[in-house]
């Protein structure tokens, strides 16, 4: 291999979404800030156009090409996408990451989580579909160094990252922010476990490669790298909202904010919240930012008279939002199947609160990621029993000594972990020893 010292390696992407500020995929610049456009690319299956990000060149291969290809509609699959030709941002930022209102459509019907789904997925893309000449010269052009793989739960990502893996003898590296391999549920459904085991052996097959990982979290990592043998770090998210002086809050004009998805049984916690606030002042309201599209999980906070359910916005908005607000709210669910799906997780919303100096509320299962994570860090008020949330808003709100015990702390817990230089050493180190090791 040639001299790492001078640049950065050549690694692809394989992963569901290229980079965008205003999407989950924004945690890549942890990884990749420094990197070098020509030694970096993706492969990704999301509908829309990219952005100008960090890759210099991505291929787009959909499940609408997929499917085209299987009913011989079309001979090739791919468009390629190069850094120059791309917009600087989505014209409707924030919205469903899709290209099309039909496209949008078939987005709602197909996030509905189904072992189904997953099967007829790995049918339809099946490699003498994807793998065509085109996209073997793209990749031949690039001659990688290593494969990023973006974990999900399809079959078809983690297998596209093997075949470039074998094809240029190169190692693997995992990117696991979820707990989708040990992550079974109870089913009766045949069609289930078949699923669950051939996804397992699948990654099974992943892990068997010369492989290391980059992990969301040290409760993660200590799970994935004891079982599979593998000796990856964590590499904590980091923020671009700029940490503002210490604010105590003015209860007479109170600001409370929340950003991010509201399914798995956050809107449940956030209309608690947001009952708990007009139970303390009838003036207080909690504003609800996302870009669900879905009434079933919107109905429950437009219900709530102390919640303002305000929509979709993007990134640069989430940051302003944040800044601005007194209390900038975490919450997950509490139910067995929501905290299952969570128990791992640890939101870019963690980054962001803890970044900006504003006070923040947690409020969850205490088995959950992010609430066990917050209230490890000492930096939030953690609330994990409904019935104590009137009381520690009114703590938080009334106690101004608290708030600036609350704020030195997480000024620590940012500098300690969501650093985006640290985060970007530690991903280069990673690289560079499962490269040369």
């Amino acid at each position: 291999m040639k001299n790492m010292q001078n640049r950065h390696p050549r690694v692809l992407i394989v992963g569901t979404i290229p980079y965008n500020p205003d999407t989950s995929s924004r945690a890549f610049d942890a990884y990749f800030h420094n990197w070098e456009k020509e030694n970096l690319r993706q492969i990704f299956s999301n509908t829309k156009t990219p952005i100008k990000g960090h890759c210099g060149s991505l291929y787009q291969i959909t499940d609408q090409m997929m499917l085209k290809r299987y009913l011989h509609r079309i001979k090739e699959v791919g468009t390629v996408f190069n850094y120059d030709d791309l917009p600087d941002r989505w014209s409707d930022s924030g919205n469903l990451e899709v290209g099309n209102k039909l496209t949008e459509k078939l987005y709602i019907i197909g996030s509905k989580e189904s072992a189904l789904k997953h099967i007829l997925r790995k049918f339809l893309w099946r490699e003498k579909f994807w793998n065509t000449e085109k996209l073997r010269n793209w990749l031949d052009e690039f001659n990688p160094e290593c494969v990023f793989l973006a974990f999900s739960d399809d079959f078809f990502i983690p297998e596209i990252a093997m075949f470039v893996a074998d094809r240029f003898n190169i190692p693997i590296m995992s990117c696991i922010g979820d707990d989708y391999y040990f992550n079974d549920k109870k089913s009766l459904s045949p069609v289930y476990h078949i699923y669950r085991k051939k996804y397992k052996e699948c990654i099974r097959r992943v892990f068997s490669h010369k492989s290391s990982a980059i992990y969301i979290s040290d409760k993660i990592r200590d799970k994935y790298n004891g079982a599979f043998g593998i000796k990856g770090d964590t590499v904590y998210l980091s923020s671009d909202i700029e940490r503002h002086s210490f604010r105590p809050i003015d209860a007479n004009n109170l600001k409370v904010s929340y950003c991010g998805n509201i399914r798995l049984g956050r809107n449940t916690s956030l209309a608690d919240i947001g009952t708990a606030l007009q139970e303390i002042n009838p003036n207080y309201q909690l504003d609800v930012y996302s870009a669900e599209k879905n009434g079933e999980f919107i109905n429950v906070l437009e219900e709530c008279s102390g919640v303002n359910y305000c929509g979709t916005v993007p990134y640069s908005e989430v940051m302003k939002i944040t800044s601005e607000s007194d209390i900038s709210v975490i919450v997950e669910g509490f139910k067995d199947e929501e905290v299952t799906v969570t128990k791992y997780s640890l939101s870019t919303k963690a980054a962001d609160a803890i970044s900006t100096g504003c006070q923040i509320l947690s409020y969850g299962s205490p088995e959950c990621g992010v609430i066990e994570y917050m209230k490890s860090t000492g930096c939030s008020v953690v609330c994990t029993d409904k019935s104590q949330l009137v009381s520690s808003i009114k703590e938080l709100i009334s106690d101004e000594e608290y708030q600036k015990k609350l704020y030195d702390r997480s000024a620590i817990i940012q500098r300690e972990h969501h650093n985006k230089s640290k985060s970007n050493e530690i991903s280069e180190r990673l690289f560079k020893e499962l490269i040369e090791g």
